[in-house]
């Protein structure tokens, strides 16, 4: 059985207002913006759309059915 971690950066802390931060195997590091309803990134400063964040879970299910 193996295993894979995301690569974790300490500059990404907790934020007022915002839940996460949620790291992804890609790289990508996204907070929940509860208030908006949609998930924030915090090096483009923009919201994510919703495709994407569909997309980013479900390559995160892919790796956790293969391990």
């Amino acid at each position: 059985m193996g295993f894979r971690t995301a690569q974790r950066i300490e500059a990404y802390g907790p934020r007022k207002g915002l839940e996460g931060p949620f790291y992804y195997a890609s790289g990508r590091v996204l907070y929940y913006d509860p208030r908006e309803g949609a998930y924030w990134d915090p090096r483009t400063d923009f919201y994510v759309p919703y495709d994407e964040i569909t997309a980013l879970h479900n390559n995160l299910m892919d790796l956790i059915r293969s391990g």
